[in-house]
């Protein structure tokens, strides 16, 4: 069907045959364009399945290209896969990454493939184009880039945008709004510029449309949720100059579920329907996770146990909508279940949120030098079951250099004087071998002692131990600083604040989104809703609603 409609515009008769009927280029149901295995070969990805207190490990991003190809970060081999979606026999294209480079999130325009490491770094591809290998050189390394780059990073967290600079909404502040300007590149209008106020008491948003650097609107949309909005990102306008954007319905208290969706803008600004986006507690987190082809094809990367599937998203028609109700029915909660909630009471002694985000911080931005010791032997010894080593990959080739963060280390704990001290002596730093035993020649922390540490706790409590500890929030926007999102069994995050456009801003030990180490990352609020991570507040943690000044130092993005 798709190729079938690409050769009618082709022709030059696909909008008098569609255009005001509500026939759609998206699939009748969600469907598998590309399935991938765990491993290293040219159709399998790099991926180490969740264990105790572990969230899987695979692919962080996926982007379509000018020519509706899509670009698979496959970060734990080194590469982007490039696959065909109209010819799924098709063996993908490698496109081998350097050496130096980690990337967690990649944006593709103009056949450059910009990539995320700490800073932006631009990549093009070298060799034979018909080649099933291909190496990716850096072209330069970016300060300052076109703003429709720096926002398209933006837009999933990676970078933070002009407008959140200098900006926080530390305790006690309610935002009043989301990120008010975003810039796109689009397929169908070339650079335009978003401005998005909000009404409804942020249930809803207008989003106003103009051409970069003119005051001319070209059309004005209106969206709203049956709760409150979340992230709102206007992703692309297709050669048809159809506007898609990304929003999230975040519930209020227990009645409501999260969710998120693309919704579908005719160019008159009116809404033409949903992709609702397959997100579910069985969905691990990655970072990239949607994005939108020239011709207006939705794409979700799902990243899953035993494998990583790209997704064609179905659509739904809706028209003369007011309000847009997508995910799950809801949910009808007893009493009895309600009290269930609640976790048991922890006898300990009060701490602030000051003294959390100062921990926190400490954890995340703390420069040391990677002595041999902590660097280990070479070979590295590798992990079972998959082709990488202990070794955290932030620390690959940094001996006797400086680098930022204490490493993440499974099954580890201790406070960070302990971990300083373990360093020093020239313990080894880290292990991201999570599929394996817990090694006890090695030092740093987990995503769960991370927290407990922030929290002050002597005693390792597991993502599963958590809820002893901590009451869960009805409502995720009640959320403050020092505050957490749970996932039991999988992962856990010390949230920091709410972004101006509501994401979450977080603090974690991680093995994927943060290359290995403790990081600052952004994730949308629905997104990690969605996928089962549930708002904490640990019960020992004193009620002071203060807007500690470490919140502002949490905006700098992740270091080296």
């Amino acid at each position: 069907m798709n190729r079938l409609i690409r050769v009618l515009a082709s022709l030059g008769i696909l909008a008098s045959l569609l255009y005001g009927a509500s026939a759609t280029l998206s699939l009748a149901d969600d469907k598998v364009i590309r399935n991938f295995t765990a491993g290293v070969s040219a159709d399998s990805v790099g991926i180490v399945e969740a264990g105790e207190d572990t969230d899987t490990d695979g692919p962080q991003a996926i982007y379509a290209g000018d020519r509706g190809e899509i670009y698979l970060l496959d970060q734990l081999n080194g590469r982007v896969l490039q696959i065909d979606p109209t010819d799924p026999s098709k063996p993908p294209q490698s496109l081998e990454l350097p050496e130096d480079i980690h990337p967690t999130d990649l944006v593709v325009s103009n056949d450059t493939i910009y990539a995320w490491d700490g800073q932006i770094r631009a990549l093009q591809a070298t060799g034979r184009e018909d080649a099933p290998t291909r190496g990716l050189t850096i072209t330069r390394a970016f300060g300052p880039v076109d703003e429709s780059i720096t926002n398209a990073f933006a837009q999933m967290g990676s970078q933070l945008s002009e407008s959140e600079e200098g900006q926080t909404r530390g305790i006690g502040k309610e935002a009043t709004h989301s990120r008010a300007r975003q810039t796109i590149a689009s397929r169908g209008r070339g650079a335009v510029t978003a401005e998005l106020a909000p009404f409804a008491q942020n249930a809803g948003v207008e989003i106003t449309i103009r051409p970069k650097g003119d005051a001319k609107t070209l059309t004005k949309l209106k969206l709203q949720v049956r709760s409150r909005l979340g992230a709102v990102e206007v992703l692309e306008i297709d050669k048809q100059g159809r506007i898609y954007v990304l929003a999230e319905n975040i519930p209020t208290d227990y009645s409501d579920q999260a969710s998120a969706f693309v919704a579908r803008f005719a160019p008159s600004g009116a809404l033409d329907g949903v992709h609702e986006l397959p997100l579910n507690s069985g969905v691990a987190l990655s970072r990239r996770f949607v994005t939108v082809a020239p011709e207006g094809d939705v794409y979700f990367l799902r990243n899953r146990k035993g494998g990583t599937d790209v997704l064609g998203v179905s659509f739904r028609q809706l028209k003369n909508v007011a309000v847009i109700d997508t995910g799950p029915p809801r949910p009808q909660v007893t009493l009895a279940e309600f009290a269930q909630r609640k976790g048991a009471n922890a006898a300990v002694r009060p701490l602030t949120r000051a003294q959390v985000l100062e921990t926190a911080q400490a954890f995340a931005n703390i420069r040391w030098r990677v002595n041999p010791g902590a660097y280990g032997p070479d070979p590295d010894n590798a992990c079972t079951g998959f082709n990488r080593v202990r070794r955290p990959g932030y620390m690959h080739g940094k001996v006797n250099q400086e680098v930022q963060g204490i490493p993440y280390c499974w099954g580890c704990m201790g406070n960070l004087p302990q971990i300083a001290s373990n360093i020093e002596r020239g313990v080894k730093a880290g292990n991201i071998c999570t599929r394996n035993d817990p090694r006890r020649d090695v030092t740093g922390v987990d995503c769960s002692a991370f927290v407990s540490a922030t929290w002050g706790l002597s005693t390792h409590f597991t993502t599963i131990a958590i809820p002893s500890i901590a009451k869960q929030l009805a409502n995720p926007f009640d959320l403050l600083p020092g505050d957490a999102l749970n996932k039991p069994g999988s992962h856990v995050m010390l949230f920091i604040r709410f972004t101006p456009d509501k994401k979450a801003e977080v603090i974690e030990a991680s093995t994927g989104g943060c290359n290995g180490k403790v990081c600052r990352n952004v994730y949308p609020l629905g997104s990690l809703l969605a996928r089962g991570y549930t708002p904490v507040r640990y019960r020992g943690l004193a009620a002071d609603a203060s807007a500690p000044a470490a919140v502002a130092a949490a905006q700098s993005p992740q270091g080296a």
